[in-house]
């Protein structure tokens, strides 16, 4: 028999491959969102429903995890509100187009997006690209957690009770850690390079999604509300992220 021919060699090492977890009752949408995202360099782990998911994605976080809300024996929310408890992986959500209440109940625990079924691929591996750059950039940025910074002195921003050290991509209230996702984090310094200076949506939008994605403005409302969420579980009287009603958010020092 004559040789098989050789196999051109990826284009990206399987090593050096970026993990995309899809977790999802219906096996279709699995086959098909695999297919399509290793097609575009990823490498890809599938999970049918939310419990089987929960246990390996804790084992051995990916480095984007998409998850259906729809899903047996753990639902989509109740994976997230559980990952969350020890993850700041990014999560996309799918959802129905008619499941807001649910789009917006996912972005306030914790979701970095969603996308509405049906889908483009197209648009979810943007969206998935623009997030992972994100990611990157924040992980690159804080380098090495467990030893000294290598930051220059006046890296650290302060403002009032807060702190805000984008090189280690951490946050303090009055000295206790306060855990963002990236999306937060970049909303929260947005607001705070300029205390008092009211940020409209669509400039919170601009900073927390710098590429060209589509998110619409209830994306940035419920994300501020996680990230109030969370300052108060530290300081219940925390108030410093205002809204101003039909003009945006603004952070004060108080």
């Amino acid at each position: 028999m004559p040789p098989e021919p050789a196999q051109a060699p990826p284009l990206v090492a399987p090593d050096e491959r970026q993990v995309i977890a899809l977790v999802d009752d219906d096996r279709n949408i699995l086959a098909t969102l695999s297919i399509a995202l290793q097609a575009e360099g990823f490498a890809t782990r599938v999970y049918s429903d939310g419990a089987s998911a929960l246990k390996a994605l804790t084992a051995n976080p990916p480095d984007l995890a998409i998850f259906d809300i729809k899903m047996p024996r753990m639902d989509g929310m109740e994976l997230l509100r559980r990952y969350r408890e020890s993850s700041e992986v990014p999560v996309i959500f799918l959802t129905s187009k008619d499941d807001e209440q649910d789009e917006a109940e996912g972005l306030a625990m914790g979701a970095d997006d969603y996308i509405a079924k049906p889908f483009s691929q197209r648009l979810l591996v943007a969206r998935i690209r623009a997030i992972l750059r994100r990611s990157a950039a924040a992980g690159q940025a804080a380098g090495d957690d467990g030893g000294e910074s290598d930051a220059a002195p006046g890296t650290i921003m302060v403002r009032g009770r807060l702190a805000i050290d984008p090189a280690r991509h951490r946050v303090e209230w009055d000295g206790k850690t306060v855990s963002l996702t990236v999306t937060e984090f970049l909303i929260l310094e947005a607001l705070a390079q300029r205390p008092g200076i009211i940020k409209s949506r669509n400039q919170l939008m601009d900073a927390a999604y710098p590429d060209d994605v589509f998110v619409d403005d209830r994306t940035v409302d419920s994300h501020i509300k996680r990230l109030r969420r969370k300052f108060r579980a530290v300081d219940p009287r925390f108030c410093a992220v205002e809204t101003l009603y039909g003009a945006g958010y603004s952070y004060t020092d108080g």
